[in-house]
């Protein structure tokens, strides 16, 4: 069988574990999910803090990527790496999750950024984003709640992968390998430098603390009567953010990154404040992601790439 193929089956079938966990879920505890007494509110100020935290995420991602991008002996002014990175996110609800880093590579070129500094970075990125998450989910402790054997031994495996494969991907020859493989390719070692990356890693652990606490004031805002723990909210939201984004055939995680949620939470709060909350988080991340973007086509300035 291809490669590419075996690909695709791996996919569907992570896609199905996935499923038939939450479907199982909801079976078992359907009556418990119909009688629940689920009273949502919405407090104006706790949802709009809530938005800004998301936006502080993405604002981090944005300084990370930008100092990446000068381990690479290349920069962009703020604003203009900002409308980039906010316009090509939109590509990860795409199939194939590919656009979203194929979007800001060819932008970023558009711009002046070498192509291996361009594609480079975009690519380091989303290893960082991988890597950090996974070692966020773990130090929260959340395993712990896959109370199901199976289920744990899963994201366990998915969580090391994504460790794993940021560590050797980082690795110049590696990382060297995937970049020639792009047009433009390189016949250099083609990493920044080490600072650069440790302030992507650094970038992507505030952005990952900065969704999670988002989806804390949001449920607090939503559900005051539900005690969500915070740290727990954190690692479960990283958790379900990685399972989504590598099943790569469903657009944003589309459902798997809100039945990962669930799974990850039902035991600590209850099967239906835990599927409200997944679900008004996924319209809380659309629409900051979408607003966001508009802005930077609103107000397109900063069109010329910057000395600093």
């Amino acid at each position: 069988m291809p490669r590419r193929a075996w690909g695709v089956v791996l996919q569907l079938a992570l896609l199905a574990v996935v499923g038939w966990f939450v479907a199982r879920t909801f079976i078992d505890r359907w009556e418990e999910f119909r009688a629940y007494p689920l009273d949502l509110q919405a407090d104006p100020g706790l949802l709009v803090l809530a938005a800004l935290v998301v936006w502080s995420g993405y604002a981090a991602l944005i300084a990370g990527w930008r100092g990446v991008l000068r381990g690479w002996n290349e920069t962009l002014a703020p604003w203009q790496a900002g409308r980039i990175w906010a316009l090509s996110s939109l590509g990860k609800y795409i199939p194939g999750k590919i656009w979203a880093v194929a979007g800001m590579v060819v932008m970023a070129q558009r711009a002046g950024v070498r192509p291996v500094a361009a594609a480079g970075s975009a690519l380091v990125m989303q290893l960082l984003a991988m890597g950090t998450g996974a070692a966020v989910v773990a130090l929260t402790g959340v395993l712990a709640l896959a109370t199901d054997g199976w289920l744990r031994v899963g994201l366990i495996a998915v969580l090391v992968a994504s460790v794993a494969g940021t560590l050797v991907l980082l690795h110049p020859g590696w990382l060297n390998r995937i970049l020639a493989r792009l047009p433009g390719g390189v016949d250099q070692v083609a990493t920044p430098t080490p600072l650069s990356i440790l302030g992507g890693a650094a970038a992507n652990v505030l952005a990952w603390g900065a969704y999670g606490v988002a989806v804390w004031l949001l449920a607090r805002a939503l559900i005051p009567e539900v005690s969500f723990p915070l740290l727990t909210t954190i690692g479960a939201f990283a958790a379900s953010y990685i399972v989504g984004f590598l099943v790569l055939l469903v657009p944003g995680g589309l459902g798997v990154r809100e039945g990962v949620f669930v799974l990850m939470l039902q035991g600590v709060v209850g099967l239906a404040p835990a599927t409200a909350i997944a679900l008004a988080s996924r319209l809380l991340f659309t629409l900051t992601e979408v607003g966001v973007a508009v802005l930077f086509l609103l107000f397109p300035k900063g069109g010329s790439r910057a000395a600093s």
